[in-house]
């Protein structure tokens, strides 16, 4: 009998998560209802930030963002070419340029260096401020923040977090402490994913932590068309009150356009099912990860594995590793295929966002040669919360057999 076929990635879906969402459906709301402040409150609570505003998606997440720190034209932001097209778009969609930073070449993760130089190559082109900055902690390792976040404060630049990979990952804070990605500890705003291959899902869905309430307000005003229905924020008095004062029951205002970005009820009531489970994803991501460090390490093959930072405790998303296919005699293509065929999946995370026509068509000279370089040897491998052990051990093999 042949075996399953091992997806790069999977979501967990529990009994416990199908009443959930059920409970919801049988209710009075669907959309915006009480399990949105709950989820809320539960995220916040769990990364350690004042506040958590739960949005459609991860990219709208990262717009929220940069909206709320009141980016747009005439703002430059530097952002990672080695991530997910929203690490740029989000912040962009402001009116804001962007500024491409490059990454190690091993980890695919931004360097102070890299930032320093983005921060040099903006100036240059003297076309506008850079006002953020966008660093992304990718496949679940974090960055070295103490350092970026040391230069974002010398040169009055805010620092959002895109954390998309990361929820789960802890990282050393000094005097042997740890804190939780989200708690904002280093960054103003941090911005999660749970789409399915995340470790927790929403189905779909985004959330933007920070430490600063103002934010989060205008994020919740933002994410639902720029509407407010507080009654001390009305400037319409004709319109806004009756005789006696008081706030008319359908009345809303508009300071300045939102955005649609609002999530269901039912989403966060998967959310809320997810979250009271994550723990368990937590743990078996990292036995996972340990697994393949290990048997990664054993063997001979023309691949390198990425290396966690010692101040950093990853929950990781993906498990890529890094493959000479020179070496291999191979193209990827070939490999992803023959790979298939032994019913293991694998996906490329990512190709540099600075590479694509649109930002290519801005910035037609910039070459990034961290990015380019991490790019032409990732794969990501099968990582997910209901993998067995011997699920990791098969997919070695199959990586010996069609490389070595």
């Amino acid at each position: 009998m042949s075996k399953p076929f091992l997806p790069y990635g999977k979501q967990a879906i529990s009994d416990a998560d199908i009443e959930a969402v059920t409970q919801v459906l049988r209710g009075d709301y669907l959309t915006t209802g009480p399990k949105v402040a709950e989820f809320e409150k539960a995220f916040a609570e769990r990364v350690g930030a004042n506040e958590a505003v739960v949005c459609a998606n991860g990219t709208a997440a990262l717009h929220l963002a940069a909206m709320a720190l009141g980016l747009g034209e005439g703002d430059i932001v530097l952002a990672p070419s080695m991530s997910f097209l929203a690490s740029a778009n989000g912040p962009h969609f402001t009116g804001a340029a962007i500024e491409f930073m490059d990454c190690d070449p091993d980890t695919g993760l931004v360097r102070p260096q890299d930032f320093s130089d983005a921060l040099v190559r903006a100036r240059e082109r003297n076309d506008g401020q850079v006002r953020a900055a966008v660093v992304v902690h990718l496949n679940g390792e974090y960055a070295d923040m103490d350092a970026i976040a040391a230069l974002a404060r010398e040169n009055n630049i805010l620092l959002i977090e895109d954390a998309c990979h990361a929820v789960g990952t802890r990282f050393a804070t000094g005097e042997n402490g740890m804190a939780e990605v989200g708690s904002c500890f280093h960054g103003d705003l941090a911005c999660f994913s749970l789409h399915p291959v995340k470790t927790i899902t929403m189905g779909e869905g985004g959330v933007v932590t920070t430490n600063n309430r103002d934010w989060a307000a205008a994020m919740r005003k933002d994410r639902s068309h720029g509407m407010t229905r507080e009654p001390d924020e009305f400037t319409n008095s004709e319109l806004a009150f009756d005789e006696a004062g008081e706030a008319n029951p359908w009345y809303y205002e508009m300071a300045a356009p939102g955005y649609n970005y609002r999530a269901t009820d039912f989403a966060c009531a998967l959310g809320l099912s997810q979250l009271a489970q994550f723990d368990g994803f937590l743990e078996r991501r990292k036995a996972l990860k340990a697994r393949y460090d290990r048997l990664f390490a054993e063997i001979d093959l023309p691949l390198i594995t990425v290396v966690t930072s010692q101040s950093c405790d990853p929950c990781r998303h993906l498990y890529p590793v890094l493959i000479d296919f020179e070496v291999a005699g191979k193209s990827r293509a070939r490999v992803m295929a023959e790979l298939r065929e032994e019913g293991i999946g694998t996906q490329v995370h990512y190709i540099p966002i600075h590479r694509q026509p649109y930002y290519r068509a801005l910035n037609p000279t910039l070459e990034l040669p961290g990015a380019d370089a991490y790019y032409a040897r990732a794969l990501s491998l099968p990582l997910y919360a209901q993998m067995e052990d011997a699920d990791t051990d098969r997919v070695v093999e199959a990586l010996k057999k069609v490389l070595g």
